[in-house]
């Protein structure tokens, strides 16, 4: 075992050029790869996704892409490639490539988030806690982590907003790898500096996001034989609720169409589709009050995410009543039920507010990143409590899909993407 902690205390060597070039058709772009000096040590990336992984990180030093008339992000407009020391407030130690794909995949989100304070949590790529308002960073932080506190430890945080000292106690009371901020109030720096371990990152490039969010990168995709496959980056329609299209359908010569969303529905709508152009596919996500209930990711059939979300939102519920009533969380108290008769009572009680609260489901809005291509996934949604659903359209069984929203009592809203979300 001390074996296997000296491994992951252990910086990979870099066999990797000082440089790289990509030459599309008559364009070139140039990149210079990313090292820091730490601890007195000139080294790039800790190591991959793994520690037997050499890796490297390169930026954009050099040209601007066009392609079919659109204009690329360029080599002044970057973000995590762009990290020096003096943006390391607090290294910890060499940043590894799960550490900065991780704020990154938290700019992928926020880059649609700009109009208020936002938080994303993150583990392994994914979001495991969203959440925006118009009351200040610190209740971002807060309704992000209760989303999903089982998940929350030792991910990473990326917002919007300069973090204050409340935002910055916040993240102290609960263990994370690392915070990315466009900025730190002094007092808040201080406070985050107890935890010698976090890597405390300033990108000043977060305050302004939404200059970026219509320009595309290139993304690239490296195939096991070597080959590669090259794609524009995702874009999001979705910017206002105005550009959510009406749920409509004609089969037969007969027109259905759904309820239109209310303004709080929307405004949930927008923020959940924002949140799921971060989350691998086929993915369905719950959204109330501006923070995610529950997150489903990468599940290869759409109603059977359907279900795991709902899973995960009751356990999430669960947890955070043992939690914040015992100081427990669901799993210990499952334990302690074994064997004692007072804790099995409580942990009843718990299973029975839960059932009775349907995990937090009821209230909230439903984003698929694909379409649903039987009702079955939206017939579950609505037995528990989702009032809204927005999903791409676009399959053969829309008219019934629709027609499920419809025949819902009350009536539950759909509107229509116009595009998928898919991440592979």
């Amino acid at each position: 075992m001390s074996d296997l902690k000296t491994i992951y205390r252990t910086l990979s060597s870099d066999p990797f050029p000082q440089s790289m070039t990509i030459t599309l058709g008559d364009q070139e772009l140039h990149f210079a790869k990313r090292t820091w000096r730490i601890d007195g040590e000139e080294r790039g990336l800790r190591y991959g996704e793994n520690p037997d992984q050499p890796a490297a990180l390169y930026a954009l030093a050099q040209g601007n892409l066009e392609l079919g008339g659109v204009s690329f992000r360029g080599p002044d407009e970057g973000l995590v490639c762009a990290l020096t020391e003096d943006h390391m407030l607090q290294a910890g130690k060499h940043p590894g490539k799960i550490n900065l794909t991780d704020v990154d995949n938290g700019i992928n989100i926020l880059q649609y988030l700009s109009a208020k304070p936002a938080a994303i949590i993150l583990k392994h790529n994914n979001p495991c806690g969203a959440a925006w308002n118009d009351q200040g960073l610190e209740t971002a932080l807060q309704n992000a982590f209760w989303s999903d506190r089982i998940a929350a430890f030792g991910g990473t945080v990326v917002v919007n907003r300069t973090v204050d000292a409340a935002s910055a106690a916040f993240i102290n009371s609960s263990y994370f790898e690392v915070v990315a901020a466009p900025d730190y109030a002094p007092e808040a720096l201080e406070i985050l500096k107890k935890r010698k371990n976090l890597r405390i990152l300033r990108i000043p490039g977060l305050a302004k996001l939404e200059f970026l969010a219509h320009k595309p990168f290139l993304d690239v995709k490296s195939l096991v034989d070597g080959g590669l496959i090259v794609q524009f980056s995702f874009r999001n329609r979705i910017r206002d609720a105005v550009d959510f299209l009406p749920a409509t359908a004609e089969r037969d010569g007969v027109l259905v169409q759904a309820r239109t969303p209310n303004a709080k529905e929307m405004d949930d709508l927008l923020f959940a589709w924002a949140v799921e152009a971060g989350v691998t596919s086929n993915s369905v996500l719950f959204v109330r009050n501006g923070a995610t209930v529950a997150v489903g990711t990468g599940e290869q059939d759409r109603v059977g995410c359907v279900q795991l979300t709902m899973h995960k939102a009751y356990t999430k519920y669960a947890d955070w009543l043992c939690f914040t009533e015992q100081g427990l969380s669901l799993y210990e108290l499952q334990a302690q039920a074994e064997t004692d008769q007072e804790a099995r009572a409580r942990l009843e009680n718990i299973q029975n507010r839960t059932q009775a609260a349907k995990g937090g489901l009821p209230g909230s809005v439903m984003v698929s990143d694909g379409f649903f291509p039987f009702r079955d996934g939206v017939d579950l949604a609505v037995a528990q409590g989702v009032t809204a659903i927005a999903q791409p359209g676009g399959s053969i069984r829309d008219h019934e899909v629709i027609t499920a929203v419809n025949q819902a009592e009350p009536q539950v809203a759909m509107v229509f993407t116009g595009q998928r979300s898919f991440r592979h």
